[in-house]
């Protein structure tokens, strides 16, 4: 298959476009690479060493004998450009990677909500609208998150879509299907729901086939791909913006910091290896939606658990002290997180479940590069509400 891939040199993106390749699928590459930027703007790299692309490229193409062309082109900015890519290029799925991915990072500060709303939702609304113009009847799959439905409510989370019973105009009861009520808890999560309508929309009016995929958080850092040269090693972020939960505690436990525990612990999060993150990526694709079918909506994730339990693990393989910090975000100090995944594993997904093993893989990745780690950015600073003056004046962002 043709697959091009938006934002595919980021950290799902680039160990999605190496296995799709690895597999023998002819693979484009679009980003802009707003991530290493984003670094630079942080004053914070990842903790492993990141090639530029076209290095990362030539040693894909040396390691394995395949070719991934990549373009630099701003999705969300450059519109006659994409249309006239897809155009040309005529791919057969396209998958969409090309957003600004941090919930604290959206919330730090006025410019970052507004960068994250105005890229994530003229990304996706450029791409759907390039489809319909060209007429290129590519399969569009997008991640997305889990964080769409929020994280209370104590319900059994359906994989997008819940039936309800209402009053019709004779005032019968009838059934009906409605996208599970969204709860965004950020402004990432927010642009992720407003993906979500937009999608609705271009499939009912225009026929778009779209997969939505909502994935839990991503632990992990290496693919098998990713493994078989060191300059082809993927992100492992671990800062107060960008690093993920389970990373962040490795990575912590492997330069002897405290685990950092926000709030009480226990708060359930849906958790997804990045090895099953590129599989379900490839089993989406290759389970397309015919014409006219609605949009499908998988829920991309593996297993969940409560923060603190998390952290316990991570101690006990470790040694590592816990600490508690105050909790950055509004959220509710605990919740039951039950959720339904029974589509990607009906297609044939195997989870990667928390296993020492594999834990011990990342804690080595860790170590091996501790000495890049900048033990000032670990801790989170982005505050989902803003704190007040003496006077009651908003404090100023910086």
């Amino acid at each position: 298959m043709k697959i091009l891939i938006l934002g595919g040199d980021g950290f799902c993106g680039w160990p999605t476009a190496l296995h799709l390749s690895g597999r023998g699928h002819d693979v484009t590459i679009i980003d802009n690479l707003s991530r290493r930027h984003i670094d630079n703007e942080l004053g914070v790299t990842s903790l492993t060493p990141i090639a530029p692309i076209d290095v990362r490229l030539d040693i894909w193409k040396r390691t394995t004998g395949r070719t991934i062309a990549a373009l630099h082109m701003d999705v969300a900015r450059e519109y006659d450009r994409l249309e006239a890519t897809i155009d040309r290029l005529a791919p057969d799925a396209i998958v969409h990677f090309a957003e600004q991915r941090s919930a604290p990072y959206s919330m730090k500060h006025a410019r970052a909500k507004r960068y994250t709303l105005e890229n994530n939702l003229a990304a996706t609304q450029n791409v759907l609208c390039a489809l319909v113009e060209t007429g290129v009847d590519a399969h569009l799959v997008h991640l997305g998150t889990m964080g769409v439905y929020g994280y209370g409510g104590g319900l059994r989370i359906p994989e997008g879509y819940l039936t309800v019973e209402v009053d019709d105009s004779a005032g019968a009861r009838t059934q009906r299907e409605i996208l599970f009520p969204p709860d965004p808890g950020s402004i990432y999560h927010m642009t992720k729901t407003q993906d979500q309508l937009l999608f609705y929309f271009y499939n009912k009016n225009d026929g778009l086939r779209i997969t939505d995929l909502h994935q839990g958080v991503v632990w992990g850092t290496q693919t098998r791909e990713t493994r078989l040269d060191e300059r082809l090693i993927n992100r492992f972020d671990y800062d107060g913006d960008y690093g993920t939960v389970l990373n962040r505690f490795l990575m912590q436990a492997a330069v002897g910091h405290d685990l950092t525990v926000h709030g009480s612990g226990g708060q359930t999060r849906a958790f997804i290896h990045i090895q099953d993150t590129v599989r379900c990526i490839e089993m989406a694709i290759g389970n397309a939606p015919n014409a006219g079918e609605r949009v499908r909506i998988y829920n991309q994730m593996t297993e969940t658990w409560r923060v603190g339990e998390l952290a316990k693990l991570v101690a006990g393989l470790t040694g590592a002290r816990i600490r508690h910090m105050d909790n950055p975000r509004r959220e509710a100090a605990e919740n039951d997180l039950c959720v339904d995944n029974r589509c990607l594993l009906d297609l044939g997904l195997e989870p990667t479940t928390l296993r020492g093993q594999l834990l011990g893989e990342i804690i080595d990745v860790a170590q091996r590069y501790a000495d890049r780690c900048d033990e000032t950015r670990i801790l989170s600073t982005s505050q989902w509400v803003r704190p007040q003056t003496p006077d009651g004046d908003r404090a100023l962002a910086v």
